[in-house]
């Protein structure tokens, strides 16, 4: 009888874990790639935009309209999905993105002429969706700009081949809203986190596996490992841009356990894996150290510092170094 994904966790070490999870992409890398080379471009230059927010008072559907004018995407006449990260309600955490980045976005859509907006999150954690959108302040946002927002975990379901199989799956099934989409949009928060070491735009695609076919929390991807997962998921989607909720992010144990943690920037790109490693970079994690996004950036995006154009602000007006877990320790930026 296969345990559930707890019961694996608790029947091992935090080490033995990771170890364990990073099974698949080390055999991947001893053998033929576990995915189709020629169905993956990656551009020889991915532009990263920095834009300031030192709290959520700033006016982020400016802002946002400010990224999408850099990253000079034209989003008109296009369906926008935009996936937040929603996990768990604590007050005075930094767990969730925050509903103000969220409606700032979806305004700042709407008024770059987008035909549609739409909001949805599938939480992995806690199973009462309704709970979570009303405790963290984000029903009342969506409400007051009559913004729809869609249960993933309780949609319809079209089972979809993987673009890549470094879990050993095939296929999944994924909401019909997010595959009607023509604009795809990850809005993660920034977070360390104990097992990939850093949950970002990446990572946050894990809210769009339903519970109600996999159950929670989300145990298929747990199962069949994490990173691995990852890296279908996103091979899959193929996600369009993200928009990073770095105002106070989280160190520590995350992505629920962690401490708050102010930074004071809003990150967006369409290169995920380039976001993410100028994120990992920003507080003080190496991004070829994290099993994950090295493996991404040989078929999905720039991981290379040299080939990411960095537009708005300098990375240095940010740079950090978060706490992290021990089994991430190691993955420190080096010094000097």
């Amino acid at each position: 009888m296969r345990r559930s994904s707890s019961d694996l966790a608790s029947g091992l070490t935090r080490r033995a874990f990771l170890a364990a999870a990073a099974v698949p992409l080390v055999a991947a890398a001893c053998r033929r790639a576990p995915y189709d080379p020629r169905a993956f471009r990656i551009p020889d230059r991915s532009a990263v935009t920095l834009l300031p927010a030192d709290s959520y008072d700033v006016d982020f559907a400016a802002l946002v309209g400010r990224g999408l004018s850099d990253l000079r995407l034209d989003v008109r006449g296009r369906r926008v999905f935009l996936k937040p990260n929603i996990v768990e309600y604590e007050a005075g955490t930094a767990i969730n993105t925050d509903p103000r980045v969220v409606v700032g976005a979806a305004v700042a859509f709407r008024r770059a002429c987008a035909a549609s907006v739409t909001v949805g999150e599938g939480p992995g954690h806690r199973r009462d969706t309704e709970y979570l959108l009303t405790s963290t302040g984000l029903y009342d946002h969506l409400r007051d700009e009559r913004i729809r927002f869609v249960d993933l975990n309780q949609d319809d379901v079209r089972e979809v081949p993987l673009a890549s199989w470094f879990t050993g799956l095939r296929s999944l099934a994924l909401p019909v809203e997010l595959l009607s989409a023509d604009l795809i949009v990850s809005m993660p928060k920034l977070k360390t986190h104990h097992w990939a070491g850093l949950t970002a735009s990446m990572k946050n695609f894990f809210g769009v596996v339903p519970g109600a076919v996999y159950g929670w929390p989300k145990n298929i991807l747990h199962v069949h490992g994490i990173e691995a997962s990852i890296l279908d998921l996103n091979a899959t989607i193929r996600p369009h841009l993200s928009i990073l909720d770095g105002v106070t992010a989280m160190e520590g144990d995350g992505p629920i356990m962690g401490r708050a943690r102010h930074v004071g920037l809003i990150g967006m790109s369409t290169d995920l894996v380039a976001l993410d490693a100028t994120a990992a970079r920003v507080i003080g994690l190496d991004p070829a150290r994290l099993p994950y996004l090295a493996e991404a950036g040989r078929f999905l995006g720039n991981m290379d510092s040299g080939r990411i154009e960095q537009r708005g602000e300098s990375t240095s007006r940010y740079a950090c170094t978060f706490d992290v877990v021990d089994a991430f320790k190691g993955s420190r930026l080096s010094q000097g």
